[in-house]
Formats: structure tokens, C-alpha cells, sequence
């Protein structure tokens, strides 16, 4: 019988209240929650397909499935990108907690994710039956041969981009153990250095031109305003992909025709996305600026939605502090021991919260 750790998030109840008793009210960048509006057209979008009598499609529409592939052509230069490798899913969160079981992970494997990283790696290999290995690089992992190797970049939650040449590497190792390598995408248009611009594990600099082993995880959560949605996509290697649909159509993991409507439109369109990316720099860089002043140091941040911060203290002890200003922010602790003396800071909240953020730092 598999064991979980307690939810996280429980653990900031305390400081929560504290904060919420601030008299300007919480300020609460714990949680990377979008706040702006859904897109119109994909509001509009859903209501057309509100009348939905029928089962949709496990693998999706022809018409979502060309928007997600014509998307990673356009926006993430993956040319080898083919509709027929598109498999939506209900929320990448999802994907994330079951890929090890629906991969067919057990006892005897590992399942490898950075030291650093979101809890639902670790979760998915414990629901999986499998061996959570968390790791700093793989050449430290020894003698493992894992089955199944997370990348993510950009973080979550350091917002590290890791270059072409890294993940290339990555890639030549595990294709030479036989593992898969997923790649969590879901920061991929929020880079913020321009240096040093995030790129998937598709893209032909780092596959060379060969999809083999390799999955990549891309949702409209962030993007495109849509949590509420639960929307996003598995796409790479076709066999595997393959393999992942079959499982899920006796599983019954299938995306609501409505929303499949919407996730279509939302991929098409790029005007929205670009609005705001523009909103999360404004507020990036007010709090950014605001948390130095504060004399906290910022590490890495280069792409994603948040910032990683120190006053190099236990974490705990940040919070505390914070949340006597009323502001919220997850201590790094959440996302593995190496955090220990971090801070994550969302600025996916309103541009009211975030200035009374800044004047309160």
C-alpha cells in the first residue's frame, strides 16, 4: 500500500489567518492561481459547445489536435510537431500524478524528478507503487536505471531554464537506459531572460529530430487563464502516446467536449497570451524589486511565474515574517529539503494586491 505525505498547503493554515488579519487585508502570493479574465473567445467558445449530448473523444478532436500541434510549430519551434501525437488531458496535475501508473511503473522501478520540484512527482510515483528518487543530476543516481525521468524547465518552483545543451544530455542518457524522459512545460512562454529563453525537450536541438522516449506536458492553465478549465495535452514519442490513449479510453480519462471547443481556440490565438505575459512582467519586476529592497535576495527566476527568494533564513521563519506584513508566500520547504531556506513568490495576483504588496515591503 502506497503512502502520501500530508497535503503541503494545510501546513500554511496558521499564517494564512495570521496575514488575512493584516488591516489592508492578505496579500496572498503562496499559490500560482491565474487571476485575470478567461480569453473571450474561448469564454465563447465553451458556451457554443454547451449543448454536448454525446461522449466526446478520448484522443480529442481533429480540430484541437491541429491547434496544439500547430502551437508547438509556432511558439515552441517544434517541427516535427504531428496532430496525430496530441492526447489532451484533464488538467496537467492530473497527467503528473497517474503518468507512472498509467506508464506501467511498480516496485521494482525508479522514478526520477529534479531535487527541486513540484510535490506531484513524488506523489505520482508513490500512488504508482514505484520509487521516488529525487536528484540534484543524474550522474549522481550511481547504478540506477530509472524507468521514468522528469524534466522541468521552467521550474517550478525556482524558475531555472535549463538550456539546449543540458537537456540534450538528459535525453542521450536516458535513451541509453531505456528510460522515458516527461518534460513539464507548462511555464514554456513565461521566460523572462531573453539570453536564455526556455525550450522544450521536443525541439530539434535537443531530440535531434527524434520524438523516441520522450513525452512533454503542456497546459492552458497559465497561458491562457484556464485552471479552471483543466486543460492540457500529452504529446512526443507516438508509441508511447499511443500507449497512454488506449489506457485511458478503458479509464474513462476523457476532456469534456465543451472544453476541448475552448482548448482549440485558446492554442490559436496568440494576441492573448502576449497581453498577459505583459501583465506578469509589471508585476515581476514591482516585486521583484520591492523583495530586494526588502533585503531578500532572488536565485535563479529566469522564466515561470514566480520568484525564489531568500533572506537566507529557515523558510519558516520567512513566512512568519511575511505574513506579519499580511503577505502570503510558500515556504520552499514544500518542494524538497534543498529549499529549506527559500521563499516561492506567485505574481499571479491583481495588480491591487501586488502594490499593496510592494508599499507593505
Amino acid at each position: 500500500m502506497f503512502t502520501l505525505p500530508d497535503f503541503p498547503w494545510d501546513r500554511l493554515e496558521p499564517y494564512k489567518r495570521q496575514a488575512t488579519e493584516h488591516p489592508g487585508g492578505i496579500v496572498d502570493l503562496s499559490v500560482g492561481t491565474p487571476v485575470d479574465p478567461t480569453p473571450e473567445p474561448v469564454r465563447a467558445a465553451l458556451r457554443a459547445a454547451a449543448d454536448a449530448p454525446g461522449y466526446p473523444a478520448t484522443y480529442g478532436t481533429p480540430r484541437l489536435r491541429e491547434a496544439a500541434a500547430g502551437w508547438l510549430r509556432r511558439r515552441a519551434g517544434v517541427s516535427g510537431a504531428d496532430p496525430a501525437a496530441i492526447l489532451p488531458v484533464i488538467g496537467t496535475k492530473e497527467l503528473v500524478a497517474w503518468l507512472p501508473t498509467l506508464l506501467g511503473a511498480g516496485p521494482d522501478d525508479h522514478v526520477v524528478f529534479p531535487e527541486l520540484a513540484y510535490p506531484t512527482y513524488d506523489v505520482g510515483a508513490r500512488l504508482a507503487g514505484a520509487r521516488p528518487v529525487r536528484t540534484d543530476g543524474l550522474l549522481s543516481l550511481g547504478p540506477v536505471n530509472p524507468k521514468i525521468v522528469w524534466v522541468n524547465s521552467p521550474s517550478n518552483p525556482t524558475g531555472k531554464v535549463l538550456p539546449a545543451e543540458h537537456l540534450r544530455k538528459v535525453v542521450a542518457w536516458a535513451r541509453g537506459r531505456g528510460a522515458v524522459v516527461v518534460s513539464d512545460e507548462c511555464y514554456l512562454e513565461f521566460g523572462w531572460d531573453e539570453a536564455n529563453p526556455p525550450v522544450s525537450v521536443l525541439h530539434p536541438d535537443v531530440c535531434e529530430g527524434s520524438h523516441e522516449g520522450l513525452l512533454a506536458i503542456n497546459s492552458l492553465s497559465k497561458r491562457s487563464n484556464m485552471a479552471g478549465y483543466r486543460a492540457g495535452f500529452l504529446t512526443g514519442d507516438p508509441a508511447l502516446v499511443k500507449r497512454l490513449l488506449e489506457v485511458r479510453k478503458h479509464a474513462g480519462m476523457i476532456v469534456p467536449a465543451p472544453v476541448q471547443a475552448a482548448m482549440a481556440v485558446a492554442f490559436d490565438d496568440d494576441a492573448h497570451v502576449d497581453e498577459q505575459r505583459a501583465r506578469y512582467a509589471r508585476r515581476r519586476a514591482a516585486l521583484r524589486a520591492a523583495f530586494e529592497g526588502h533585503g531578500f535576495r532572488v536565485d535563479h527566476s529566469e522564466a515561470s511565474l514566480y520568484l525564489w527568494t531568500t533572506r537566507d533564513e529557515p523558510c519558516w521563519d520567512t513566512v512568519a515574517h511575511l505574513a506579519s506584513l499580511g503577505v502570503l508566500a510558500a515556504p520552499g520547504e514544500f518542494y524538497g529539503p534543498a529549499g529549506a531556506r527559500h521563499v516561492r513568490v506567485a505574481f499571479t495576483a491583481t495588480d491591487e494586491r501586488v502594490a499593496a504588496a510592494v508599499e507593505r515591503l
